[in-house]
């Protein structure tokens, strides 16, 4: 058993073997390049890449743009337009090989960029950017004043009246950000299709008989029939939490022999205009967040662009990932926090706080010198989708070794401090790979080591497979000191409604408690498990300025099951500095202990539909943030 060096990178010409390449780098980015973007449905390179950047400090996008060439750099107009609040250090490009080159040591862009990670996948934006596509631009727009809702999530169905205002739609600017569906490009942008809300009233007057809508056939009219024909859409439901005409109180029985008030709100949030961000199906589908970042804070962007300057807007993510270095450190945490900060006031950005708390995703351990801990972790069989799992160490942290034993198979040798490599198996694809900088780009403090493996299945001959079972996870501290480390497992799982082939893998313990009786579903300090539920919690949802929600139950034991708690159950385990575990606040997620979820609008008007999660608090408290702008 050995491992084989990593490739020179065919995309980015980087020699990844060298001592000290991976540094600094995204470890995906790595290993995309390491399985020739397999991953992401390629069987080659892409023509550009997205990235998501964070520049020096004093540093501007201007500078970035004129320190490059349009030929191997693209930033959407967007981040140099007045919607970018000034002395934003954080913006998207596309870009070409070229910009390895110069952002590296004597480069032209080294000084001016802190660090970049990969935002695959998302199809325009590994096309070239100065595509025909690009010159179907919308003109310019009437901005929305006073106080507006954002909205960054999955399906929306604009025409349902619930979102309606005497029969005309409340969603001033929608945005669709995949290639497909109707609507002009937005300029600023240069990807995606825009629609107003004069476009869509005038689809709804087109397709309306005797009074009523006909929605299915809007949907249509716009191409939007793939994901608006089913009963559940996610960001439907969130939508009419967050700016409803009811409130979700006035929904459920006040008690349990009367029935609802079904009163309708008379706040704000109930009348006001609306953004909606229909993220790109390709970014909904991966659930591992591959290219959540870049298309989270394009739609950040685009929503501030349709607002006049002084307008107050709250914005809801109802979407999350359960990886990353839970510190707030981040590049989409930073950037959101910056934002938030430049806009003095005038920007708020609600997120849930997950609902990974039961999923055996995390553990912590602290290791003395020749201490070590081993972890478990299944893949199961039958994926068709890549698992991930991220070491996360603190930067004193440079004497961790890392064993790595596949399932059915003997050990790999330990790789240390700045090692990496791929496992091939008897064949010459990469099973899996032991990426190991000394830092990374995916967080500020300390380094992440990640483990990426490929699928267990496929059915192309030509997709090299890795093993299921038991992944063997060895990690010792050989020198001098305590360390505390985290590892957390990537979300991969499937959306509503759709089949990916997606299967979440999780860790393995025999003393983690999986009974299910009272006092089971949370930490205690005495169980010898590394895997902790403590600890689970959104990949984006830890920043400074953005508000994290937890999900609680309108009766019966306070916390829904799969949320962060608080206090604390675990709060006496050491952990990382700076690790964030609770909630900045709560709502309801759960109506009791038997029915979880909450129920809310379904894609077509009149019908109400169950979804569960604390995608259901986040916009409880964008209502609430809202109202009090």
């Amino acid at each position: 058993m050995i491992w084989s060096k990593l490739p020179t990178g065919e995309f980015t010409g980087i020699d990844w073997a060298k001592p000290g390449a991976t540094s600094s780098f995204d470890p995906y980015l790595v290993w995309a390049e390491a399985d020739r973007f397999a991953g992401y449905g390629l069987t080659k390179p892409p023509k550009w890449l997205p990235l998501l950047i964070e520049l020096a400090s004093g540093v501007s996008v201007s500078q970035l743009k004129a320190a490059s060439s349009p030929k191997w750099l693209y930033v959407p107009p967007v981040y140099s337009s007045d919607a970018a609040p000034a002395g934003l250090r954080f913006c998207t490009a596309r870009v070409r090989s070229a910009f390895f080159k110069h952002s590296g040591k004597g480069g032209r862009l080294h000084a001016l960029v802190q660090r970049f990670e990969l935002g695959l996948p998302g199809g325009q934006h590994a096309d070239d950017p100065t595509a025909p596509e690009a010159a179907n631009t919308a003109a310019p727009h009437a901005l929305l004043q006073g106080k507006v809702i954002g909205l960054i999530d999955g399906g929306f169905a604009f025409a349902n009246t619930n979102f309606l205002r005497d029969g005309k739609a409340r969603i001033g600017y929608f945005w669709r950000q995949d290639k497909e569906g109707a609507g002009k490009v937005p300029q600023a942008l240069g990807y995606g299709h825009e629609l107003t809300a004069a476009d869509i009233n005038q689809a709804m007057q087109r397709n309306s008989y005797g009074g009523m809508v006909d929605e299915t056939a809007v949907y249509q009219h716009f191409k939007m029939s793939m994901e608006l024909n089913k009963q559940l859409n996610h960001g439907t439901h969130v939508m009419d939490i967050a700016c409803g005409p009811r409130t979700v109180l006035a929904q459920l029985a006040a008690s349990p022999d009367a029935p609802p008030s079904w009163s309708l709100a008379t706040d704000d949030a109930s009348r006001c205009e609306l953004v909606a961000v229909q993220l790109d199906w390709d970014t909904v589908f991966d659930t591992s967040g591959g290219s959540m970042t870049v298309h989270i804070m394009d739609g950040l962007l685009y929503i501030l662009s349709r607002c006049a300057p002084g307008t107050k807007v709250a914005v809801n993510i109802s979407w999350g990932t359960m990886a990353g270095p839970h510190d707030g450190s981040s590049l989409l945490e930073a950037a959101m926090d910056q934002l938030i900060a430049l806009k003095a006031g005038a920007l708020q950005i609600i997120l849930p706080a997950g609902n990974s708390y039961q999923s055996r995703s995390h553990a912590n351990a602290t290791l003395s010198k020749g201490d070590h801990v081993t972890l478990h972790w299944r893949g199961q069989p039958g994926d068709l989708t890549q698992n991930f799992l991220e070491l996360w160490m603190p930067p004193s942290a440079s004497g961790i070794t890392v064993q790595l034993t596949p399932p059915g198979h003997d050990g790999l040798p330990p790789l240390a401090w700045g090692e990496s490599g791929i496992w091939k198996g008897a064949g010459d694809q990469p099973l899996c790979a032991l990426i190991y900088p000394e830092s990374v780009a995916l967080g500020a403090h300390g380094t992440c080591a990640l483990i990426a493996v490929a699928p267990t299945f496929s059915v192309e001959k030509t997709r090299a497979t890795a093993p299921s079972g038991v992944w063997e996870i060895k990690i010792t501290n050989t020198e001098a000191g305590k360390v505390t480390l985290d590892a957390f497992v990537e979300r991969d799982d499937e959306i509503i409604g759709v089949h990916t082939g997606a299967l979440q893998s999780y860790l393995e313990d025999p003393y983690y408690d999986t009974s299910g009786d009272p006092g089971s579903f949370v930490d205690h300090p005495d169980n010898p498990s590394p895997i902790r539920r403590s600890g689970n919690f959104s990949s984006i949802a830890a920043g400074q300025n953005t508000v994290s929600v937890g999900g609680t139950r309108i009766s019966g034991p306070h916390w829904a099951l799969y949320s962060p708690q608080t206090p604390d159950p675990d709060a006496g385990r050491p952990q990382r500095p700076g690790v964030v575990k609770l909630a900045d606040t709560e709502a309801f997620s759960d109506e009791n202990p038997i029915l979880f979820g909450l129920n809310a609008a379904s894609t077509r008007s009149s019908g109400v539909a169950r979804l569960v999660g604390t995608s259901d608090a986040a916009p409880q408290v964008t209502r609430k943030i809202f109202n009090a702008l």
